[in-house]
């Protein structure tokens, strides 16, 4: 690869160089939702097996999971006060793990736009004093607005973010399904897929003022569903690029794409959706399901063991303090989201590819 990255969170022209590079060598990294440090940890440890950089993302149920459920969240502080505690933990555990990472909210519709803009106002105090912002990137998911409204928004962001080093990920036509309480599962069909001339009024509008990607949808959905629920057209992507590349005179693949709802889907629709310029690979469900497992299969196993302090088949005055210690079943969890996460890094031709 013709990048080297240094350990710690990617902001700025160096995100743009990455999202380049992926681009040319037909890779992509996952973005994991975390809400806890056995997320971040798992993630870290995936990227530093990986040889490769991970993007780890708060959603804001995810952040104000991460402050914990004490704090109250009416008016987001729950969420801002959560997201921020663990990106700053992401800070430093990257540089101790070596591993470079990008650093990003997921789903913001309008009505969590305080969230993001709480974000941003500590970026840019922390902006001022460490040289450079918090997070990477934001999202913005203004899909169900009017075009105009959504790229306006969008824009007015996209103003106070550069100044930064940020970036903004903007969302165009609708993710089905479900995911951290925004349910999209009875969108009309016809707005799951993107059309080629948005795209092209987003990069006319968003082009100039700083760097951005594109969630173009092209029948993405949250979750895992049972095959042929979900048709997924990839050539969407190609014809936003080639449309763009067209109209504007640009190079080839002009646009950094992301793949929203990756989980369970077919290894050759990934493929094909790498090759026309994503750079991102949302994965949440998966990671989620990888988490869950080996802590059920822990519960099952040593059932007669959790019932009780004291107690269990060795004995009635046994105790049990090492079986219900929480360390031991999360940390199963952790593992296995690690191994889940390596395998989308071979999934998306990013394993042992890059320098750090």
């Amino acid at each position: 690869m013709p990048i080297k990255l240094a350990p710690g969170v990617i902001t700025g022209n160096a995100l743009k160089d990455l999202n380049a590079v992926c681009k040319e060598y037909s890779c992509a990294l996952p973005a994991v939702n975390v809400i806890s440090s056995e997320g971040i940890g798992a993630a870290l440890a995936a990227a530093s097996e990986a040889k490769a950089p991970i993007i780890i993302q708060f959603s804001n149920g995810g952040g104000s999971f991460y402050a914990g459920k004490g704090l109250s969240n009416d008016k987001h502080q729950g969420a801002i006060a959560g997201s921020i505690a663990g990106a700053l933990s992401v800070h430093h555990l990257a540089k101790a793990y070596g591993v470079p990472v990008i650093l990003h909210t997921d789903h913001a519709a309008r009505k969590l736009l305080p969230w993001i803009d709480g974000l941003i106002s500590y970026s840019e105090l922390h902006y001022k004093q460490h040289g450079m912002p918090l997070f990477s990137s934001h999202m913005l998911d203004l899909s169900e607005d009017s075009l105009d409204d959504n790229l306006n928004t969008c824009a007015e962001y996209l103003e106070r973010m550069n100044k930064l080093g940020m970036t903004l990920e903007i969302e165009l036509g609708i993710t089905g399904g479900e995911e951290d309480g925004v349910d999209n599962s009875g969108v009309d069909h016809a707005d799951l897929y993107t059309k080629a001339v948005d795209v092209l009024q987003a990069y006319d509008k968003l082009n100039s003022i700083g760097n951005f990607t594109v969630a173009a949808s092209f029948g993405n959905t949250h979750g895992v569903y049972s095959p042929g629920n979900v048709t997924l057209k990839p050539e969407i992507l190609k014809e936003s690029q080639e449309l763009v590349a067209k109209e504007r005179g640009t190079k080839v693949k002009p646009l950094d794409l992301v793949f929203h709802g990756g989980s369970g889907s077919e290894q050759a629709k990934i493929t094909e959706a790498v090759s026309y310029g994503v750079v991102k690979f949302n994965i949440d469900t998966d990671t989620q399901w990888a988490f869950t497992e080996p802590v059920r299969q822990y519960i099952d196993e040593k059932r007669d063991y959790l019932m009780r302090q004291i107690g269990n088949p060795e004995g009635a005055e046994k105790p049990n303090k090492k079986h219900i210690d929480p360390r031991t079943y999360l940390a199963n969890g952790a593992k296995n989201m690690t191994a889940r996460l390596v395998q989308s890094f071979r999934d998306l031709n990013a394993y042992g590819k890059f320098e750090f």
